[in-house]
């Protein structure tokens, strides 16, 4: 929601409670040296509580230069004295430079210094806290956009309720019931008021707009282009102004403009999950999911990793991709599906495909979830036309067993062939061939991470593949890839996410490989 920076341990703090210390001190007749001395200690001790967090040792600092050239009356100008304690911050501490709360920080507070004057010709409270939060939105767009792909234009908005409500309202009155307890209650029904307000207005998605990731050069551009907004709004020289506009515009439409075709095997360790992107669409196969096998209380995370919040969803903003058209589970096994409930709560997806055979409880957990969010789902289905590029599903009979079932995928994008087994064991891999004529495969997905349980030598010599992906996790307790089968695939140029991570595939008039690591 863009709302964080209130929550964040910063200036906000150091500037309530120094208030409160002077106003405090003010009481008891400190000479003014003395006063400005004893709050700047005391603001120290705090900062080393916090462990010298970015924001706060900015704050101190500026407070106490600032409070030096007030006592002694350097007349120094606040840019300066904010120049000043950005480099003494680096020099405490140069791995500063990669802090995101150092950058927001700094970068925030320098423009709010420097847009200072214009800031205050609005009386109006309300005009002066709108013109802040635009100002700290603009500048934070290159930052945001660096670090998390995605910007919320009403963030602008919810600062007008939600700075007031917070610094003057939710944080004093936490502090006055550290001292009255009996407030308990009435604190509790703010932080109540704040809670649901800001989970159902999160709710509301026209407003967040993904962004592909930029590099140094772009960012300096970014920068370049605010500074030209600024001035425009300061000098009244509106001409400068589209410019921010046009590159944002830009931006977020660069992805889709250029129509890429490209897909990736992702690393989500002892599962599978593979990206396609064909013809603008974004297509995920499976989404990987990593299942306990020990019960025992001492061996359970208290923080349950998540591949989708961790991988999936932090990779596809970084393609600048903020739906997914297909979501395509091969079979009902949780190293393939495990974690599409976690993803379809977490990011939009329009369509769900399920393979043959009966659902088990966790295809019903899921489609419970579906339901009840309107997601369009199927089952069975024998080809998915997408602006006619075909994904053909190799479909032979029903099984008794899960693995078998799989979805077998078959498509070709720009004349290469590419096919993606899901767990397919020998026997369908056998009634493959005997139904379908499919030979010379640019790009084979092995299935069932290489177990021995598929592959067999006769299909591989059949479909003859130049180069294979295995999806398994490191080390994995099962041993996948099994040896026969990597010698059976002996002629095949094998990549596989243990030990290249993740792979992207560029399909252009050639295949351009990329390995996340080698």
């Amino acid at each position: 929601m863009g709302i964080s920076h209130l929550f964040a341990i910063s200036g906000m703090h150091i500037t309530l409670l120094s208030s409160i210390l002077l106003k405090i001190l003010g009481k008891l007749k400190l000479k003014e040296k003395l006063k400005y001395f004893v709050v700047g200690i005391l603001l120290v001790f705090y900062l080393v509580l916090v462990g010298f967090s970015a924001s706060i040792l900015r704050a101190v600092l500026f407070f106490i230069l600032f409070s030096i050239n007030k006592i002694y009356y350097f007349y120094v100008k606040p840019t300066n004295i904010f120049i000043t304690v950005l480099f003494i911050s680096i020099i405490i501490n140069p791995n500063y430079i990669y802090d995101v709360g150092f950058l927001y920080s700094f970068s925030i507070s320098f423009s709010l210094i420097v847009l200072g004057d214009y800031i205050n010709k609005y009386h109006n409270y309300f005009l002066k806290l709108l013109m802040t939060s635009l100002i700290s939105f603009i500048v934070s767009i290159p930052i945001t956009i660096y670090n998390f792909n995605q910007i919320n234009i009403l963030s602008i908005i919810y600062n007008l309720f939600y700075v007031p409500f917070i610094s003057i309202i939710v944080f004093p009155f936490s502090l006055l019931t550290f001292f009255i307890p009996i407030l308990e209650n009435v604190l509790n029904l703010l932080i109540k008021l704040l809670e649901i307000s800001a989970l159902t207005l999160d709710k509301i998605n026209f407003s967040k707009f993904v962004f592909c990731n930029i590099n140094f050069i772009f960012l300096i551009v970014y920068y370049a282009f605010i500074i030209m907004f600024f001035i425009g709004m300061v000098q009244k020289k509106y001409a400068f102004m589209p410019f921010l506009i046009v590159l944002v515009i830009f931006h977020y439409f660069y992805p889709i403009a250029s129509n890429k075709n490209y897909f990736v095997m992702l690393d989500v360790g002892q599962g599978d999950s593979i990206l396609l992107h064909s013809k603008g669409k974004t297509i995920l196969i499976d989404t990987g999911g990593i299942m306990s096998y020990d019960n025992r209380k001492w061996s359970k995370q208290k923080n349950k990793y998540s591949i989708v919040d961790s991988v999936t969803i932090p990779y596809l903003k970084k393609l600048g991709i903020g739906r997914i058209d297909y979501l395509i589970l091969t079979h009902g096994d949780y190293d393939h599906m495990g974690e599409a409930i976690n993803l379809v709560n977490n990011f939009k997806v329009e369509n769900v495909i399920f393979n043959c055979g009966p659902y088990n409880d966790l295809e019903k957990e899921l489609i419970d979830i579906l339901d009840k969010k309107k997601i369009k789902y199927y089952s069975c289905i024998k080809e998915l036309d997408i602006d006619n590029n075909k994904l053909n599903f190799l479909q032979t009979k029903e099984y008794d067993n899960e693995n078998d079932n799989s979805n077998v995928i078959y498509t070709e994008i720009n004349g290469y062939k590419f096919m993606f087994m899901g767990d397919a064991g020998i026997e369908k891999e056998k009634d493959i061939l005997e139904k379908y004529n499919i030979s010379n495969i640019d790009v084979l997905k092995v299935g069932h991470h290489g177990s021995k349980t598929s592959s067999s030598e006769e299909f591989i010599k059949e479909i003859n593949p130049k180069l294979v992906l295995i999806s398994a996790g490191k080390n994995n307790k099962f041993g996948h890839p099994n040896k026969e089968v990597l010698n059976i695939l002996d002629n095949s140029k094998i990549y596989r996410t243990d030990k290249n991570g993740s792979i992207m595939f560029k399909i252009n008039n050639k295949l351009e490989i990329e390995a996340s690591s080698s």
